[in-house]
């Protein structure tokens, strides 16, 4: 898993907003000719017997170019095995474009608005495609589905129409081929001195009022402490905290508005009860020492400096977090003097909610693979790199017999001299490291066995209890925006968002009073959220 790509749903119209400017409209579509017409003569190198179960394998040597996200704990090696796998298995050569992790958005952006991106285009999160849509430059991949049987099984068997339906633009086509999850799989989590908690005889909470109690009690026996200093800038709380209260906070404000199925129309969600209620929630903690105000402001190393050292107890994280944690507090605290657990999302005034989507991060094409004449052997290969069970296998967990073993009921194990997120500590090598595997650029969705297949027994724990006690926030029905409207929509959008947060986090920290909260609505509405919302639901009902 990658620490980046698990912050699925967090990126959307918001997160490609920004490139949209820079994009000129000339049509999407198919580019040189009808799909079917693309499909018939493009077929160099083309497998003619493709479909599930069968592995891909070009009829002659092929090289296709891909955007390569290059993540500084497990940078680019040409070497990797990963390479010389995919080319033995499927006789193509993959020829990357190196691009820093932390500049792959705008750089990706910037390639595919100048047309000189890459044939395949990974590390794509749903919505941020949306931008790009208009310039041409990007291929509507709905058209060539049937190419990719892998995919379009996979679909079906988990029943994801109504999810793909939320990536279709108005010419009723969707631009990108994302990760496709068997089940919504929540990730973060808050993460808790459970040692303390025990000594101190408070119980694991369940829910916001009572992390507010055991907070208190915390903070009644040990007086010089915050119980609580989060990280992520309070992105993450804000996120797992306002699904539980019926609204979008941090990770999850991507919008700005949110569906009210009674009024069958859209809301504007920072001007909501619901919002007020979960701000009020937090402003609460901090007002009373219990949160720390610098969690929305402090670097993600000063808060589990913090966590680690024993000056907190509370902290947010995901499933890779608590043996990271645990290697420093052995050093720092002493092996067997704490524990610590990730602990099931705490339930709200709606109930015990999840944030999630089935669908993750995923691929744009450029437009000019449909040009090419290797465009079907390009598909096949997609379809069985990314979506068959063999070729997802493959990019996670590595080679059968080199990186890792199967036993007789199919359990694989890594390697006896490599290590991945702590499964096996006493190796040498690292997976994703010393041999390509596991990165945020091929391994991302698929079956449930398989996304299980690396945690650790405490992970899974925390799955089945999600699974058995909690839902899955339900999703807003799509509303996609003419080029024109897109444009529009962008300009109010960003300075009412901006304001929504700015006031957010005044209201929590305390340096503006909630007394205020008619005021900060006005003032929304001043900076355009309600000429927003009325062109959302505009949208909205011409879509419906």
């Amino acid at each position: 898993m990658d620490l980046n790509m698990t912050r699925r749903g967090a990126l959307g119209l918001a997160a490609g907003a920004v490139a949209a400017a820079g994009l000129t409209a000339c049509g999407g579509g198919t580019a040189g000719g009808t799909s079917s017409q693309v499909q018939d003569t493009k077929r160099k190198g083309a497998m003619a017997d493709y479909k599930t179960g069968v592995d891909f394998r070009a009829t002659e040597p092929l090289e296709f170019t891909v955007l390569y996200s290059d993540h500084p704990n497990y940078p680019y090696k040409a070497d990797w095995l990963l390479w010389q796998e995919i080319t033995k298995r499927t006789n193509v050569t993959l020829k990357p474009t190196l691009v820093p992790m932390s500049d792959y958005n705008q750089k990706r952006n910037l390639l595919v608005a100048a047309g000189d991106s890459p044939m395949i285009i990974p590390k794509t999160y749903p919505g941020q495609e949306t931008p790009m849509v208009s310039s041409g430059a990007i291929l509507a991949v709905s058209d060539h589905t049937n190419l990719m049987p892998n995919y379009t099984e996979q679909v079906a068997k988990w029943k994801l129409e109504s999810e793909l339906a939320r990536l279709k633009q108005t010419d009723k086509k969707y631009y990108l081929l994302p990760g496709l999850h068997e089940e919504v799989w929540p990730d973060y989590s808050l993460i808790v001195r459970k040692d303390v908690f025990d000594r101190e005889g408070i119980a694991i909470p369940k829910t916001w009022d009572e992390l507010y109690s055991a907070l208190k009690k915390l903070k009644e026996r040990y007086p010089a402490v915050i119980p609580f200093s989060d990280r992520y800038e309070g992105k993450s709380l804000t996120n797992i905290l306002s699904v539980t209260y019926g609204t979008q906070m941090g990770w999850g404000l991507i919008s700005g508005v949110q569906f009210d199925t009674a009024k069958d129309a859209f809301t504007f969600a920072g001007s909501t009860d619901d919002f007020k209620g979960a701000v009020g929630y937090l402003a609460k903690l901090v007002s009373e020492g219990l949160l720390d105000p610098a969690s929305f402001t402090q670097k993600d190393d000063q808060a589990i400096q913090k966590f680690v050292n024993g000056q907190s107890f509370v902290i947010s994280g995901n499933s890779q977090d608590p043996p990271t944690h645990r290697a420093s507090m052995d050093k720092v605290l002493g092996a067997g003097k704490y524990e610590i657990v990730k602990i099931s999302n705490p339930a709200g005034p709606k109930g015990a909610l999840m944030v999630g989507s089935r669908l993750e991060n995923g691929i744009m094409l450029s437009a000019k693979a449909a040009q090419q004449d290797t465009f079907v052997a390009m598909m096949q290969f997609i379809d069985w790199l990314w979506y068959s069970p063999k070729g997802a296998e493959l990019v996670k967990w590595g080679v059968e017999g080199t990186t890792f073993t199967k036993d007789a009921s199919g359990k694989r194990k890594l390697a006896a001299d490599i290590n991945y997120v702590g499964l096996n500590p006493a190796g040498t090598k690292a997976l994703n490291k010393d041999f390509g595997f596991s990165g945020g650029v091929f391994a991302y969705g698929g079956s449930t066995e398989l996304l299980q297949s690396m945690f650790r027994d405490e992970e899974i724990a925390y799955q089945k209890d999600m699974a058995a006690t909690h839902k899955p926030a339900p999703l807003d029905p799509p509303f996609p925006f003419s080029d024109a409207e897109r444009e529009q929509a962008t300009l109010l959008q960003t300075p009412v968002l901006d304001t929504v947060n700015s006031n957010s986090l005044k209201f929590i920290t305390g340096q503006r009073p909630l007394s205020e909260w008619d005021t900060y609505v006005k003032e929304c509405d001043a900076k355009g959220a309600a000429k927003y919302l009325e062109m959302v639901n505009a949208a909205y009902k011409k879509t419906k």
